[in-house]
């Protein structure tokens, strides 16, 4: 008798999509990038501070680290854990956000009331007091300079060039590059993560309505459409900023809420092509509410251009927020990879390489790798290309 065939292990789509996705190396060497960028944004108070991670004063034993960490801190942290516990866990993508998010909403209230980091801080004390011996045992981090420590207490430290105690050099404040570098990373992720998930929330839910009645709501939503699609993002945050106090948080939502179109031109489209199918025409058949059969089942099998076109959106949004720090226009007090690259050209005409090296590379890189992932994901879910891969 013959042998019975041996039976492929069955492999959710998904996985199937992030293996074709993981062959390209593109896309690993930019998912590696990223990766890199969310470890340094999220220990950025452990990598790069101050304040001592550890130490001993009088016979007492603290940690300055931990007590200076703000809310914003302890909300990265949470949902960076959280995220890791669920990587492995074989759920649903949707309920793996729903929790993630409960986890951060959950973690941010608590954090908002109760974690407040001292606003006025002498770095120079801890220095001075490890140079008089009154700080008997002091770990500090792999970088030992925050980024608002200006080096008060040391001789002529601005506008240093790399050395062995600042590898990427100092800025025009004396405060450490390498340290506002990895500072920066937390403003570039979450201006372009937010943002676009605004964008990619707004651009789904209209353009699903459109697709799913049309008629005379598909007439309406292509004029809402056609509204803020002639809308310039970069010419709003110009107004938004020369008016008011600049906010991170008002930036995303102008960049989150002019920038959705694209997604509503998608989700229309695919949600058109897929309102007289035959598994549609069952749902309704069956009784199943409209949000269900919007949402549960036209959705998923409409996401592929959604999801691709994410990945671009994310560098925009980058890009939007780095040009308006290098004009001098971007958020005060804060480190940005475009108000570092704007300090390279200093007063008088001189330029400093290394100011303009560094952060110039680093939106260069990010922006290219997310790139990458892009195209990666466009060839992965391109069912044409699916027989080539």
């Amino acid at each position: 008798m013959s042998e019975a065939p041996a039976i492929a292990p069955v492999t959710s789509y998904s996985r199937e999509v992030a293996a074709r996705v993981m062959r390209r190396w593109g896309a690993r060497i930019g998912l590696a990038w990223i990766l890199v960028l969310v470890f340094l944004a999220v220990f950025a108070p452990f990598l790069a501070t101050t304040h001592p991670l550890l130490m001993k004063a009088q016979g007492h034993w603290s940690s300055p680290a931990i007590q200076n960490l703000t809310a914003a801190d302890v909300i990265l942290l949470a949902g960076f854990f959280c995220g890791v516990a669920l990587l492995p866990l074989r759920l649903n993508v949707l309920i793996k956000m729903a929790v993630l998010g409960a986890v951060l909403f959950l973690t941010a209230i608590p954090a908002i009331i109760w974690v407040h980091a001292p606003e006025l801080v002498v770095y120079e004390t801890y220095r001075n007091q490890v140079h008089d011996g009154r700080i008997e045992y002091a770990l500090l981090a792999p970088i030992p300079y925050s980024p608002s420590d200006h080096l008060n207490d040391m001789d002529d430290g601005r506008l240093k060039e790399p050395d062995r105690s600042h590898w990427m050099g100092t800025t025009d404040l004396s405060a450490d590059l390498l340290t506002n570098m990895i500072h920066a990373s937390r403003i570039a992720l979450s201006i372009g993560f937010i943002s676009t998930g605004i964008a990619v929330t707004i651009g789904v839910l209209v353009g699903g309505l459109m697709g799913y009645f049309a008629g005379w709501i598909d007439l309406l939503g292509m004029r809402v459409v056609e509204i803020f699609d002639s809308m310039p993002t970069l010419l709003l945050l110009l107004c938004f900023v020369a008016f008011f106090k600049p906010n991170l948080y008002i930036m995303m939502a102008i960049i989150g809420a002019t920038t959705w179109v694209p997604y509503a031109y998608f989700v229309r489209a695919e949600f058109l092509s897929l309102r007289d199918r035959d598994f549609v025409h069952a749902a309704r058949a069956a009784g199943i509410p409209t949000l269900s059969i919007v949402f549960r089942h036209m959705l998923l099998n409409g996401l592929t251009p959604v999801i691709v076109t994410a990945s671009f959106g994310v560098a925009s949004a980058i890009l939007y927020e780095s040009t308006l720090s290098f004009l001098g226009l971007g958020l005060a007090n804060e480190s940005s990879w475009g108000s570092l690259l704007e300090e390279a050209l200093g007063t008088g005409g001189t330029f400093y390489w290394w100011i303009a090296l560094y952060p110039g590379m680093a939106i260069f890189v990010t922006v290219f790798a997310y790139n990458l992932i892009g195209e990666a994901l466009r060839d992965a879910l391109d069912p044409r290309l699916g027989r080539m891969m």
